[in-house]
């Protein structure tokens, strides 16, 4: 379990340190209640999504470090209609690609543990485990170095310099 998850499940319950030791109640979002606990939609920032605020990288966001790419950077660089069509299929291009690089890491990862499994260690399957991971990280950097274009492309002046200092403040990461 992430260790993020603690501080969000005690911010998302009205319950005090000994309510349930007592017997005592927690509050509108007693477990099983109106609001039903933190999972509901009387969390903190309104639930609705799946956990967490709405910003926050879980890991699923496409690598770009938000947890909704699209909306952020709609929300940031105040896009227009157009544009956050055009960014959403480079976006949905780039959560692919990398979707398939997870897939090539854990393919690798395999590869290195049977060489490691076995009573003879075969230096080729390791070499050619690492052939494929370089292979996967160089379609990788051809995805980012696209996907960047392709947004550059889209963007006016104003909204590209947004963007940059985005990235330069970690606010936005790729």
């Amino acid at each position: 379990m992430h260790p993020g998850f603690f501080g969000w499940w005690k911010r998302g319950s009205d319950c005090g340190p000994h309510e349930h030791a007592h017997g005592g109640h927690c509050g509108p979002r007693h477990h099983g209640g109106p609001g039903g606990g933190p999972f509901a939609h009387g969390a903190p920032w309104g639930g609705g999504h799946r956990g967490g605020p709405p910003f926050h990288d879980d890991g699923d966001g496409g690598g770009f470090g938000v947890r909704r790419p699209l909306r952020f950077l709609a929300w940031k660089l105040e896009l227009e209609e157009e544009q956050v069509a055009k960014l959403a299929v480079i976006l949905d291009e780039l959560k692919t690609e990398r979707a398939q690089a997870a897939v090539d890491q854990r393919r690798t990862i395999a590869a290195f543990a049977d060489a490691v499994s076995e009573a003879v260690f075969d230096e080729s399957k390791v070499k050619e485990a690492g052939d494929g991971r370089v292979k996967s990280a160089e379609r990788l950097r051809d995805a980012v170095s696209k996907a960047l274009s392709g947004i550059h492309a889209i963007l006016d002046d104003e909204q590209r310099k947004r963007l940059g200092y985005l990235l330069r403040t970690g606010a936005l990461a790729i």
